[in-house]
């Protein structure tokens, strides 16, 4: 039987808002498992459960970089410890050039990245320098280069949310319009083909599990789950998703009113999927105190 710790209800009641014991019995239900708790949760208390899957712990920006005709471009998501540092404006030029850097050399990874010439050193040389000057551990995480199938268009909220869509056909006006709805509706993929069949099997398995609790007759019950699954799909598909601006119209339709089709599309959130470590100074010194 696994051990469950005061940290662990702790960290699932941080991720579902469920009461403390309800997160208790479903750790000890799922033998310490997190994710499976959380499963265990969302059938109980539904979709609540589910917040933690898309907070945020890291701070740092995102960059775009795109060329001239906006055929290539870069996305690029760089972690600073504090948003103190990431609003830092030697920071955010280091995040742009970066991004520029790495939209012109076309680098494998972002260890080959590193090797990169910047401002007269390499790219890890000039991190190193401005991360002794701000006094934080900085860290370019991930990026996506793209050659665009048709023009790329960008969007970037508030430093945060950083999107690249390679739109075929249409215009600029329609480019940025989408970039905008991605951010805001943060679609998982452009169609279901796209979604990670975890995920969908996740969906399902919850379905199931609540058409059971509820004591639906188990001859229904995967009907119900396959009406779950595709509504789930509706929700995190890009094109099937209704267009923010004109929610009687769905991104398909809105593309074909324009003769225009989404080739692919990127978008990063700062700190996604990163956990921020949470120092709680009254228990370090309370323990202290005990020794």
């Amino acid at each position: 039987m696994a051990i469950i710790t005061a940290s662990m209800v702790k960290e699932l009641r941080e991720r579902t808002d469920a009461p403390m014991m309800d997160c208790t019995k479903a750790l000890t239900e799922a033998e310490g498992d997190m994710s499976r708790g959380e499963e265990i949760l969302r059938v109980r208390f539904g979709n609540k459960a589910s917040k933690a899957a898309g907070r945020v712990a890291a701070e740092g920006i995102v960059g775009i970089s795109l060329t001239a005709d906006s055929k290539t471009g870069t996305l690029l998501e760089v972690n600073s410890e504090t948003d103190f540092c990431a609003k830092n404006e030697a920071f955010i030029a280091y995040v742009d050039a970066l991004a520029s850097v790495i939209n012109e050399h076309n680098p494998a990874d972002m260890a080959a990245a590193a090797t990169l010439p910047m401002d007269g050193a390499t790219v890890e040389e000039t991190r190193a320098q401005l991360a002794g000057k701000i006094g934080e551990n900085i860290t370019p995480r991930r990026f996506v280069r793209i050659a665009a199938q048709g023009k790329l268009s960008s969007y970037i909220h508030g430093g945060k949310i950083g999107v690249l869509v390679d739109l075929v056909g249409g215009d600029d006006e329609l480019g940025r319009d989408i970039a905008m709805h991605i951010a805001a509706a943060k679609p998982k993929a452009l169609n279901a083909d796209g979604v990670d069949v975890a995920l969908i099997e996740t969906e399902r398995r919850v379905a199931i599990e609540k058409a059971l609790e509820a004591g639906k007759p188990e001859a229904m019950v995967e009907k119900i789950a396959e009406g779950t699954v595709n509504k789930y799909l509706k929700e995190v598909t890009l094109l099937n998703q209704m267009f923010v601006k004109n929610d009687k119209m769905s991104i398909e339709q809105l593309l074909k009113s324009k003769d225009a089709s989404i080739a692919s599309f990127s978008m990063y959130t700062v700190g996604e999927g990163i956990e921020k470590a949470v120092v709680d100074y009254a228990a370090e010194v309370a323990a202290a105190a005990k020794v």
